[in-house]
Parts: C-alpha cells; structure tokens; sequence
C-alpha cells in the first residue's frame, strides 16, 4: 500500500464521489478547549465513505470478471456503496447482509442497486454474511467485493486521508477515525503517515467489539467469540489481515468507548450542530472525552465515517444514553400487597426530582408480596445513592437490574 495508490484511486473515484466538506465545530472546539474539524463523510452521496471503496475495486474488474457478477457481505454502508455502483455500471451483485440490519439500511441498499442486486438476509454478524457470500462466490463463481480486506478498498478509503491534508488550512496534530474492519484506518492511515509524519492517528473501536484492539495487543490476528452488533456498521469479530498488519504501523493509539456513550454523542451532535449520525459515525467524537488533555490547544479532525441511522433506533438510543450516564435504573421492588403500598413508596420515597418510567406489576393471588419491574429516570447521577439511601430507611425490599445483565436482558 503506497501514497500513489491513493492518489491513482482518488483520480479513479473523483467521477462518482463526492468531495466531502472538513467542517469546523464550534461547539466540540469551545468543550475541549482544540481546533476540532469533522470530515463530515456522512453528507457522502451514499451517507458513507465506503462508495469511494467499492468503486474502486469494482471500477478495475475486467469484462469477463463482470460477467460473472459480483457478490458481498455488509451490515449496510458498504452494501449502500456496492449497490449504488452496481446501479451505475450496471453490473449484476448479490448482498448478504446480517439479520439484525437496521430496515432503514436494507431500504436505502433497495434503492441505491435498483434491479441490479439481490438482497439476501442471513445470520447474526457481519461474520456470518462475510461466511455466506464466500459459500456464494465458490458456487456462482461470482467476484467477491470485500467491505476492509483489500488493496484497491484500502486504496480508495484512503483518499478520506487525501482529502482531509487537501482541505486542512493548519497543521493537524491528531485525525481520529472509527474502526470495524480496519481499511478506512489502514487507509488513511498509511496517506497521513506519509504525508504528514506528525500527525497522530488514534483508532476507535466500540466496548463490546474490539477486535483490533485485542489483535494488536495480542500481536496476531485474533477472532472474538462474542461481539456486541449494537455499533452494527464497526462490529466484526476479526478485522482483515491486511488491514490489521498495516494499523499495526501506523496507529498511535486505539480507544474503546462505551455503546451507551455512542448514543450520547448522537443526541448531543443532533441537539447542539443538527447533525444526523448513525452509532459507528459518530465513535470518533466520542473518543474526544478519552483525549481531553492530551487534545488541548491542538487541532484535531474526527472523521464522521456515516449518517445511515434508522429513526427506529431512536427509542433505544436514548435508553442506552440514559443508562450510560446513571440517569435510569431499573429495579425489581417486591411492594407489600396492600391497599396503599404503591402511594406510600410514590410519597415517602420518590423525590420530585425522580420519575417512574417504566412500571410492570401483576397481583399475585395467595401472596403477601408482589414483585413489580420499576424504571426511574433520575435528573442528576449523583441522586442515586440518596434514592438508595431512602429506599433503605423506608425498608423496600428492592432489587437492582442495571449491574445484574442477564436478569436485565431478560426482563427489560
């Protein structure tokens, strides 16, 4: 991977891609104190850098490759990117996607490939899309379009980097990208490194999928048992082999951020700059809260990777968000079975601070108590330990579900 293949696949991809904006923030500048800039990749013509990509891979292939279609596995972008070029050269493609895909992403594949492409919905990963459409290329003999692990995908997820030096008015001290696969790093990564030596390159990895991470402090390629998929666009249990020996060279650092904090950023990036933003997009703004003194005085550019968020998720969303900052807690309370139990715990207990949110009771014949799922939503974090402290004095016989996940996956 060289500077000249990003800048051969930039020429390639000026014909369809768009030349997204380096958008200064105020709002991230003033909180952190830096000169924040966001690659707002999320105004793509496909909402994703992953069109630059496809369509370099898919724009090389020879007549009798193209004949024979094309196949890939993706969780929505860069299926988006693989239709949307497909549609273009009228190329016929087969998309595995993972079940859990957001509708909203299935729809705009839908509309970007037209009749260009079959969508075929299979499994719980990434992984296991990625194993059903190599099942598809062996019998189809189709050409098999990989979402990271490729020279010419890396080449043209590489031209973000390209862009953002082009753009940049000042020197950049730090670009922070979000990985899943790991080509938009790679990619970027091996321009930035070449062109601006200085430049720190900090990689972004959701909790609950930190497949890079685990391989580079392992120092081999390594595949998770078990991922979360809620970061549906960065959760792959392994990230491809060339991706990860090329980040092994050029990441100065890679971090971990919550899925609940994801969701905070979200919410806050829509409320305070109106910016629409799907959960991978928007890790590389979250990362900021984990670079807050190192970052200070120093210019700083988030590539916001994607704008592919399904209005659906919202809901959950903010529940994440909520339970992130200890602003919701779920209990179990086993209220005495009595006239005026509920209106003594509202009364003696609750605060005008704190709200139910979330109230599931059953009258338990032939019993003295009756157990009942309660969620209150609280204005501050640190009102919980005087919440606690009251249920104590009052003697509620309470049990706590945010630190319990098993009993909370299965009751909330």
């Amino acid at each position: 991977m060289t500077v000249k293949d990003i800048e051969s696949a930039y020429q390639n991809i000026l014909s369809i891609a768009e030349r997204t904006p380096l958008q200064y923030s105020p709002f991230l500048s003033d909180r952190f104190d830096a000169q924040i800039y966001l690659k707002r990749e999320d105004l793509q013509i496909t909402r994703s850098y992953k069109l630059r990509g496809a369509y370099n891979k898919i724009s090389k292939l020879a007549p009798d490759q193209i004949a024979q279609g094309i196949v890939c596995a993706s969780a929505g972008n860069h299926a988006q990117g693989v239709a949307y070029v497909c549609h273009k050269l009228r190329i016929k493609g087969t998309i595995f996607m993972p079940n859990p895909t957001p509708r909203q992403k299935i729809n705009k594949v839908k509309r970007f490939g037209k009749s260009e492409i079959d969508i075929v919905l299979t499994g719980d990963t990434y992984d296991d899309a990625y194993a059903a459409a190599l099942n598809y290329q062996s019998e189809h003999g189709a050409v098999l379009i990989p979402p990271f692990d490729d020279p010419d995908i890396i080449s043209g997820q590489g031209t973000v980097g390209l862009e953002i030096l082009l753009d940049a008015a000042h020197t950049i001290d730090y670009v922070v990208a979000p990985i899943g696969g790991g080509g938009l790093c790679a990619g970027v990564g091996t321009y930035i490194s070449a062109q601006s030596p200085k430049t720190k390159l900090i990689g972004v990895e959701p909790q609950g999928a930190a497949a890079m991470k685990t391989s580079i402090t392992q120092g081999k390629l390594k595949a998770l048992k078990e991922i979360d998929v809620f970061v549906d666009g960065a959760a792959v249990k392994t990230v491809g082999q060339l991706s990860f020996a090329i980040c092994q060279e050029v990441l100065s650092d890679i971090i971990l951020v919550d899925e609940g904090h994801v969701c905070s950023t979200i919410l806050e990036l829509y409320n305070e700059e109106a910016i629409v933003a799907e959960p991978a997009g928007v890790m590389s703004i979250s990362a900021l809260d984990h670079l807050t003194e190192q970052i200070r005085g120093k210019t700083v550019v988030c590539i916001l990777s994607g704008g592919n968020n399904d209005i659906t998720r919202m809901e959950e969303i903010k529940e994440r968000s909520l339970l992130y900052k200890g602003l919701k807690h779920y209990f179990i309370i086993r209220f005495p079975q009595r006239s005026g139990a509920l209106r003594d715990f509202l009364n003696n207990v609750l605060s005008a601070d704190e709200d139910i949110s979330h109230f599931e009771y059953t009258k338990k014949h032939n019993r003295d108590r009756g157990p009942a799922l309660v969620g209150l939503e609280l204005k501050r974090r640190e009102d919980y330990e005087s919440l606690i402290r009251r249920m104590d004095e009052h003697d509620i016989d309470y049990e706590t579900l945010n630190d319990n996940q098993r009993l909370f996956e299965l009751l909330v």
